[in-house]
């Protein structure tokens, strides 16, 4: 996998997947042997009745997600979202670095946009000429102190020699609780009597969702994919980007060329943590108007986004497009057939495993140089 030509891992992904789904539709079947219904769907002779047709929880998985138009939005809302912390870790690893940060950098970005906007809101004109500058200045908060945040655990790695994987892990919990009290403390909206949220965005402030029903926005989506071209650019047609990524391939290399490791992996970390912001920012004004301590696994579900895309941005897209109908086609089973959600976790976590695992062993063979001599780039091509 590690000198796999894109071609080759495409061909590699597919057949994980459809190994997955035949798996899958073994695990259907065996619960739908051992499940009680009142009426059975399927009949094997000599084996029994099943419970469960695979054929058409399948057909509701991936086809649910398209069945209106609401649903399709919805769809294209998880997919927006996911993109962008799935760009955020895949920028890190791009530089060597494992962000499994990500969710504390969406929580607290979330949390800096949902305080800021609604305080300056009551200083600024409504309506249009409000929702240009506040929409703007919201991203920008939430890139803002999520990339502060990431490039803690980037500072703790290049002068304190701390894994980053740990680091991130811990201040994930950190950015749970140190937000609940910021916002429980300082930002609590005063007509909220039980719950621990902030104030809520004016409407005009928030991202339009006018041409599909639910929260979604075009203009969100748009901005996702205005960051994947930035991030496609900066990598591949900047001396920037190059650096960035030779210093997390041959840190020694990089230092005989000039550049700071430690000063790279500061920036490296910063950068992927205000790509997290940006996601928890696009939340709050596309989703949920206002703070609430029950943010979304955005940030670790962006993880398996970047290694399903082999943390190629462009990939990213379909990436988490398939990431987002699967998550929507569980709410769809769970509405029109009577299969456990427990079982079709199952089903959404074997595809993902399927798909997943072999990138990530490529992955691993790259850090390592298995099966070849010279230096691998994260993006699966040598570095000559």
């Amino acid at each position: 996998m590690t000198t796999a030509s894109n071609l080759e891992r495409i061909l590699i992904s597919i057949a994980a997947l459809i190994a997955s789904i035949f798996v899958g539709g073994i695990v259907v079947l065996a619960a739908g042997f051992v499940a009680q219904c009142s009426q059975p769907v399927l009949f094997f002779p000599g084996v029994g009745y099943s419970c469960y047709n695979p054929v058409s929880v399948y057909l509701e998985l991936f086809t649910g997600p398209f069945s209106n138009a609401g649903v399709f939005g919805e769809t294209l809302q998880q997919t927006t979202i996911l993109l962008l912390t799935g760009l955020s870790v895949a920028l890190a690893f791009r530089a060597g670095l494992f962000n499994i940060g990500t969710q504390g950098q969406f929580v607290m970005g979330s949390m800096a946009t949902a305080i800021t906007v609604p305080l300056l809101a009551s200083s600024l004109p409504g309506g249009l000429v409000g929702g240009l500058i506040l929409i703007p200045l919201g991203l920008f908060v939430g890139a803002l102190i999520g990339g502060l945040y990431g490039a803690i655990p980037g500072a703790l790695k290049a002068y304190a020699e701390a894994n980053e994987v740990i680091t991130t892990i811990m201040l994930n919990f950190i950015a749970t609780f140190l937000s609940l009290l910021i916002v429980s403390t300082w930002f609590k909206d005063p007509n909220s009597t039980n719950n621990t949220q902030t104030a809520r965005i004016p409407d005009y402030a928030m991202l339009d969702s006018s041409i599909f029903p639910g929260d979604f926005s075009l203009v969100a989506l748009a901005i996702a994919l205005s960051l994947v071209a930035a991030m496609t650019w900066f990598l591949a047609r900047t001396a920037f980007g190059y650096d960035l990524r030779i210093s997390g391939i041959q840190e020694g290399a990089a230092a005989y060329s000039g550049v700071s490791a430690k000063k790279m992996t500061v920036i490296s970390m910063g950068l992927s943590g205000a790509l997290g912001g940006i996601a928890g920012a696009v939340y709050i004004l596309m989703v949920t108007g206002r703070w609430m301590p029950t943010a979304p696994a955005f940030g670790f579900d962006g993880i398996t986004v970047s290694i399903l895309a082999g943390n190629n941005p462009v990939g990213a897209i379909f990436a988490a497009f398939l990431f987002g109908m699967l998550k929507v086609g569980r709410v769809a089973i769970d509405f029109n057939l009577d299969v456990p959600s427990q079982l079709v976790g199952v089903l959404r976590g074997l595809i993902i495993l399927f798909v997943a695992m072999p990138e990530f062993f490529r992955m691993l063979g790259t850090r390592f140089n298995v099966g070849s001599n010279s230096a691998v780039a994260t993006d699966g091509g040598e570095d000559q």
